[in-house]
């Protein structure tokens, strides 16, 4: 039997469609780690790649070694930590993360690699310029770039959440590619109106908008309603 999903997608019920999330390795793992909890709290299925040079810069970022055969250990401690570099900020105990998959960056024979692997779309956050221009030129150079591809031969939704400043002209064109492609290309510029008082504030509202450009429902920061003002403390 067939039901159609809250994106208006028709699944046998029961089926596991999840939306791709792919962290490359420019700086900014608290913006994949506050993406990927969103996801997960609004009961999202997630499928997992992380590139190899990703994992340097989490080692970097957060002491964190990310290992394949001991990832689901490795991804409990990375969520758990706050953009501050605080352990055990966020609760990602016993069931919260039975709905993710790993696949390795390097497996291009894994689920996402093919078009008729169903999935919702691909997150690729942060996305670095050398994730950009693989994807843009359609390179395939590991899993993330392939299921980028992917996403975009098959018409679902690719948010890039680029992290890099300042941008050259060859960087430029890339993206430009990528929109007209038809991938969302969205900046990690965190915004100050939403009345950021941490860095974890700043951190979430990147995700959130992230999540928006998914049509993901979430909390993660105060939206804008036509107030000026409205989110400082009253003085």
């Amino acid at each position: 039997m067939e039901q159609v999903n809250i994106h208006g997608q028709r699944e046998a019920r029961g089926a596991r469609t999840p939306w791709v999330v792919g962290v490359s390795g420019a700086s900014g793992t608290p913006y994949a780690a506050a993406v990927l909890r969103g996801l997960v709290d609004a009961g999202e299925s997630v499928d997992l790649v992380v590139s190899r040079a990703s994992r340097l810069t989490l080692l970097d970022e957060t002491g964190i070694a990310f290992r394949d055969a001991h990832w689901r250990d490795d991804l409990a401690k990375w969520l758990a930590r706050g953009a501050d570099g605080k352990p055990g900020t966020f609760d990602v105990g016993g069931a919260y993360l039975d709905d993710v998959r790993y696949w390795s960056a390097g497996d291009l024979g894994a689920g996402p690699s093919s078009g008729s692997y169903a999935v919702r779309g691909m997150l690729i956050v942060p996305a670095s310029t050398a994730s950009v221009a693989g994807v843009a030129l359609g390179l395939s150079k590991d899993l993330l770039q392939r299921a980028a591809s992917v996403t975009l031969k098959e018409r679902r939704k690719l948010v890039v959440a680029v992290r890099e400043t300042p941008l050259n002209g060859q960087t430029l064109k890339h993206l430009v590619a990528l929109d007209e492609a038809g991938a969302v290309v969205l900046p990690a510029s965190p915004a100050f109106y939403a009345g950021a008082t941490h860095i974890q504030d700043l951190v979430d509202f990147v995700a959130g908008r992230v999540l928006d450009a998914a049509g993901v429902p979430h909390s993660l920061y105060r939206r804008w309603e036509g107030e000026l003002g409205s989110s400082r403390p009253p003085s």
